[in-house]
């Protein structure tokens, strides 16, 4: 069985509203929010010991998007750093937002279950890319939402992909209803 779970960066300063922290607390623009590093600490937990019966797995790859001169933003590496540390797995981040499709071969060929961190408005692409353009996925992936996992599992290399999604449910506001 392959199982491919896909994340967006946890939380970001919203619409000019608060502002990004780097590690040692400084304000820093293209970093996570204090709740972001809150839900990048929570995620450890979340994926390193998931609840029985979860569709969550503990991931053998991670991949994260790399920070770049048009997309600087260390948001991605800074959410999956924890877990990654935690579970002893390198992250990948030779992929930047863009090269979607890059990333979606890589991901196929590497262990699973693997895991991507990503910018919420290449998701669907990047879900595309990786399973198929019929894949029966929403059409987008809310600016306000920090808090789902989408799931692409498939049997094996010929079988089809299957899509799900499950709310983490870690922080207070998170909502337990799907993305539609």
């Amino acid at each position: 069985m392959q199982k491919i779970m896909i994340i967006r960066h946890a939380e970001k300063h919203q619409h000019g509203l608060g502002h990004g922290v780097d590690l040692s607390g400084h304000s820093a623009r293209h970093e996570l929010t204090v709740q972001g590093w809150q839900r990048a600490g929570a995620l450890v937990q979340f994926f390193s010991a998931p609840r029985p019966h979860s569709p969550i797995a503990t991931p053998r790859s991670i991949f994260a998007s790399d920070a770049t001169r048009e997309s600087p933003s260390l948001r991605a590496m800074h959410t999956a750093g924890p877990l990654a540390e935690a579970l002893g797995v390198t992250v990948n981040h030779d992929f930047a937002e863009g090269e979607e499709d890059r990333l979606a071969e890589a991901v196929r060929n590497a262990p699973s279950p693997a895991l991507i961190v990503w910018h919420h408005g290449c998701i669907v692409p990047l879900t595309q890319q990786i399973a198929g353009h019929a894949i029966d996925c929403p059409k987008s992936w809310p600016d306000e939402r920090f808090d789902m996992v989408w799931i692409l599992e498939r049997k094996d290399l010929h079988a089809p992909w299957h899509f799900s999604q499950f709310a983490q449910c870690l922080l207070a506001g998170d909502r337990p209803e799907v993305i539609t």
